[in-house]
């Protein structure tokens, strides 16, 4: 199966998935052999549609203060498992081809795998999301209309990104192109090195 079409599948199922209850306190149940790639990518489209609904629920200009701070704390967090998520998904392709050895002249891209497969993950969320908006009929034909034709680059922009990547790993199996993975420094996250952190030890 091409890669992407098996991100593209998962993700979808996933997003439909989360908005059965469309709760960000519903507890995941990943239908995907535990440790398996297909059950990272669920995961991870997972986290994603609850960091996005966070992200709404922040905005809200009503929200209590207590609770927006309760909140940013869950989205720190959310963004930490993101981001570790992804280098795991990494450590997979790098397992994967760690027999190919790159041709001479082999390139790195501007991205790694991984992080290319968030984005799609994420597009799968805006698609779902944009889907919903041209189905509304609260709506001027105004919204409608601009709805529909975003919806039409964000599909336009999935078929270029999943064939993209399906090119990014066909390019590193035959050695035109290597991996190199450089982990995330949050340096806000880590309290020897966030100022404010260790200036108050």
């Amino acid at each position: 199966m091409v890669f992407s079409n098996l991100c593209n599948d998962i993700f979808w199922k996933s997003t439909n998935d989360y908005h059965i209850t469309d709760s960000v306190d519903a507890p995941m149940s990943n239908p995907f052999e535990l440790k398996t790639i297909e059950y990272y990518l669920y995961l991870k489209n997972w986290i994603d549609a609850v960091q996005w609904h966070f992200e709404d629920i922040i905005r809200d200009p009503q929200i209590d203060p207590a609770e927006a701070l309760k909140l940013k704390r869950r989205i720190d967090k959310s963004n930490q498992d993101r981001t570790d998520l992804v280098e795991l998904i990494d450590s997979y392709f790098l397992d994967k081809y760690k027999e190919v050895v790159p041709q001479q002249d082999a390139t790195i891209n501007t991205e790694s795998p991984a992080w290319a497969i968030d984005r799609l993950s994420i597009l799968a969320l805006k698609i779902y999301h944009m889907q919903q908006e041209v189905k509304r009929t609260d709506t001027t034909k105004e919204h409608h209309d601009q709805c529909e034709a975003k919806l039409a680059v964000l599909l336009e922009q999935k078929r270029d990104l999943s064939a993209a990547i399906d090119q990014l790993l066909a390019d590193i199996e035959a050695g035109h192109k290597y991996m190199k993975v450089y982990k995330q420094m949050k340096m806000y996250n880590d309290p020897a090195l966030n100022p404010v952190l260790y200036a108050k030890k």
